[in-house]
């Protein structure tokens, strides 16, 4: 006779999330070992809690594997990154960038240019990562020279992508918070404009003020050698752009990113045999590690010595893990029990909208993706929102901010490794200068708490039939 399955106490699955805290923290900070293993150790407390409670260790281990596959289409994005990255260095491509961005842009306004111009790639392509794989590394680039600290730059970089990935249409994550909230894409996007543009003018005075102190810090005799270096180790021409115009263009034309992004990279691998006259075996080998590249500065080296899929391989773990993770606590039945306790505190809009965007925050925490993140929030969180008849759009907005805003917060997940490992700054040194990821949380709970910037066309969206939440939940 099998045996009963039970949901899980509230100090259990503390005890399990507790536990993996815990092992994060020690294995990152104290023994400085990798954050797999951490991932990897979570997926035994999740499955011994699950074995405890009555599940078979098979439907555990499909749920891992359920939960790994929906992150998968990720998995090949961030792939692909690394192959753009490595070719388009090879290629001249970000090199000319930071050759031109380093005689044009003037040090005073370089943050907010960075802002502007990594929010404009990801509002035009849908995709946070293409954004800060192609401007944003460019512009880590361009603030070294300058004389920007690199976590400073790394914030304008992050601010930017995820402002225009959140309000971007073709953007995964808003296309998936809207569609588990049973709100149109467009109704969404509205729901979401008014905070976030007025948080987008505030960061962007930030980070003018900010900027303000590096206009007479720039070294312009550093400045000048690493125009110099670049000039002579790469053929630098206006034709670099071509690549990054039709890469954008294509994804702008909702064309699926990973053939763009690996398309993107096989232009790069061309590039580098026509302009900068590598052979053709050495350019194709770039999709997989990056150049060595021995000019004698420091900047130029660490800048361009990076890219390929072989330094992503280390994400790509983190990634399967902690999906899979994510997978078996839902399947345990931790978040449920948490969700549970959630609807016992919730008795207004301000703190409907608090627990929302926390619950977006620890499910990438937990979760470790961005994805996991928008689409179990909306499921936690929705028959509070129908109790409380709160409009559907304020679930979307706060899961929505809540899940993209946070995900490159944490170190462990995907985007967090991605960020970290394409930057080349640690989360922990990066996270102050998120400033757009703050101010925006911070509006749309004062918002809440103030009953303020509710959609207001006179519609109220909630889903019209039992049958619409069991598909949404069945999709998840």
């Amino acid at each position: 006779m099998e045996k009963k399955i039970t949901l899980p106490s509230m100090g259990q699955s503390f005890l399990v999330l507790g536990t993996f805290l815990v092992l994060a923290f020690a294995f990152t900070v104290k023994l400085n070992l990798p954050i797999q293993l951490a991932l990897c150790f979570g997926w035994f407390l999740a499955m011994g809690l699950g074995i405890q409670l009555g599940h078979q260790y098979k439907d555990l281990e499909a749920a891992a594997a359920r939960g790994i596959f929906k992150g998968t289409s990720a998995i090949l994005i961030l792939l692909a990154v690394g192959a753009l990255v490595g070719a388009w260095i090879a290629g001249g491509i970000v090199p000319a960038i930071i050759y031109y961005g380093l005689k044009t842009i003037n040090p005073s306004i370089f943050l907010l240019a960075t802002m502007v111009i990594c929010s404009m790639t990801a509002l035009a392509t849908g995709t946070s990562w293409g954004a800060a794989g192609t401007s944003g590394i460019a512009m880590m680039g361009i603030g070294q020279g300058l004389g920007v600290p690199p976590p400073v730059t790394a914030g304008a970089v992050l601010s930017g992508v995820y402002f225009g990935d959140k309000l971007s249409p073709l953007s995964d994550s808003v296309i998936i918070a809207s569609s588990m909230s049973d709100v149109e894409i467009v109704d969404h996007i509205k729901g979401m404009l008014p905070i976030s543009l007025t948080a987008y003018v505030l960061t962007a005075m930030a980070f003018t003020i900010y900027g303000l102190r590096f206009s007479g810090n720039a070294d312009m005799a550093q400045v000048q050698e690493v125009i110099n270096l670049m000039d002579s180790n790469f053929d630098i021409s206006l034709a670099a752009f071509v690549p990054v115009a039709i890469v954008l263009f294509l994804l702008a034309k909702k064309f699926p990113s990973y053939p763009v992004i690996m398309f993107g990279a096989a232009l790069g691998m061309l590039w580098a045999t026509l302009f900068q006259d590598r052979p053709l075996v050495e350019a194709m080998g770039t999709l997989w590690s990056p150049l060595s590249i021995e000019s004698g500065n420091t900047f130029l080296d660490n800048t361009l010595n990076r890219g390929g899929m072989s330094n992503m391989l280390g994400s790509a773990a983190v990634i399967i893990f902690g999906l899979g993770f994510g997978g078996l606590l839902d399947k345990v039945g931790i978040l449920e029990t948490i969700a549970g306790t959630f609807e016992k505190r919730i008795t207004n809009e301000g703190n409907l909208t608090v627990y929302t965007v926390a619950t977006a925050f620890a499910t990438n925490v937990f979760g470790s993706a961005m994805a996991v993140a928008v689409i179990l929030t909306p499921k936690i969180m929705c028959s509070n929102y129908d109790r409380l008849g709160v409009d559907r759009r304020m679930l979307s907005r706060s899961a929505e901010f809540g899940g993209t805003l946070t995900s490159g917060m944490v170190p462990w997940s995907d985007n967090g490794i991605f960020m970290t490992g394409l930057l080349g700054v640690s989360t922990l040194a990066y996270v102050p200068y998120m400033w757009m990821s703050f101010i925006s949380i911070a509006l749309v709970i004062a918002c809440a708490y103030m009953g303020k910037l509710r959609p207001t066309d006179g519609k109220y969206i909630r889903p019209t039939t039992r049958l619409s939440i069991d598909s949404q939940r069945a999709a998840a």
